[in-house]
């Protein structure tokens, strides 16, 4: 049987090919789901057109990143699936209802006339909402532990549901509206660019507020993490990611006032990242917190190895693809355009 289990680790492989296949889709995904957030509240439908035309071209191409991320969990660590997955079934399902409602409003408000274009904005609206929020609870709930007996699931089907998962929930919904908003002020101009700066600026003082209740609640609630950035000498090595966090929102904010259009975007992205690295640190090495490691969930070595093959040949062709895309609809959106 084919194996690469002599040459190469695959458990960790797989475990940073999945982590940043998450990663690249909160980065890219979350622009737009964040455009979908801040879509009713845009000044005018002339502002509202150029917003939906400006991620147009790039959502469906960002959602890659989630299906990689879902497929590679199931197929490299098919007890870490069978274990999450009946703990998060309805905020998975609430999540996919919202994708599936905005991608349908793409398509519909291009074709609809004024009397009924309303149905396809509050659609495009709410589900980008219900996504983002959905995401956050799971996040909040995934950190702070699944319960496990043997191999399966031993929860309830509401165990998700809690107050610091619904914070978590709120507290993305802010983190992409920032990065649907610093989008916006790169990809288009005028009365649109600047009512994104003055709604970058606002959400940015929200999710600083929620990144502070986050950081301090979580560990609270769990001793493990508590012990892991609390203890010496991990505290001096740990303590400069909230603050790199924090300076980055300052930046952010002295950007959108001096006119920046890149800038605020790019600082975004870094917040995100520091947030993630906080994340990984905390729940490594487990892959169902706290009760299975990514090597205790690992598949078959040979099915690793071709799994692996095949990403090898395929995940350079979509970055390929998506770095062209990105690259052919670069500049300014307008009302005008479309795809």
């Amino acid at each position: 049987m084919f194996s690469l289990e002599g040459f190469l680790d695959l458990p960790l492989i797989w475990y940073a090919l999945i982590s940043t296949a998450v990663f690249l889709y909160v980065l890219l995904d979350g622009f737009d789901l964040g455009v979908g957030v801040l879509f009713p509240f845009a000044p005018t439908d002339q502002c509202r057109d150029t917003m939906m035309n400006s991620v147009a071209p790039f959502w469906d191409g960002n959602e890659t990143w989630l299906v990689l991320g879902g497929g590679g969990l199931l197929a490299a660590f098919p007890l870490a699936y069978a274990v999450i997955m009946p703990a998060f079934y309805i905020p998975v399902i609430a999540m996919l209802l919202g994708l599936i409602f905005r991608g349908v409003a793409f398509e519909f408000r291009f074709k609809a006339n004024q009397n009924t274009r309303w149905i396809w904005d509050y659609s495009f609206h709410f589900g980008s909402l219900a996504a983002a929020f959905m995401q956050g609870v799971i996040i909040g709930a995934f950190v702070q532990g699944v319960e496990v007996s043997g191999r399966s699931y031993a929860g309830g089907a509401f165990d998700w549901l809690n107050a610091y998962s619904l914070m978590t929930g709120a507290a993305l919904v802010f983190g992409y509206a920032l990065l649907g908003a610093t989008w916006v002020v790169m990809k288009t101009d005028e009365q649109t660019q600047q009512w994104a700066r003055m709604a970058a600026a606002r959400v940015l003082g929200a999710l600083v507020f929620f990144m502070v209740m986050v950081s301090v609640f979580m560990p609270v609630i769990n001793a493990d993490i508590r012990n892991l950035w609390f203890s010496l000498p991990n505290v001096f090595f740990l303590a400069p990611l909230p603050a790199i966090s924090l300076i980055l929102s300052v930046f952010i904010w002295r950007d959108l006032k001096e006119g920046s259009e890149y800038r605020p975007l790019l600082f975004s992205f870094g917040i995100f990242l520091t947030g993630y690295l906080g994340l990984a640190i905390s729940m490594w090495p487990y892959l169902v917190p706290f009760d299975i490691t990514f090597r205790q969930a690992a598949a078959a070595p040979a099915s690793q190895s071709l799994l692996l093959v095949g990403t090898v040949v395929l995940l350079p062709v979509i970055l390929g693809y998506m770095a062209y895309c990105y690259y052919i609809f670069r500049g300014k959106a307008s009302a005008e355009s479309g795809y």
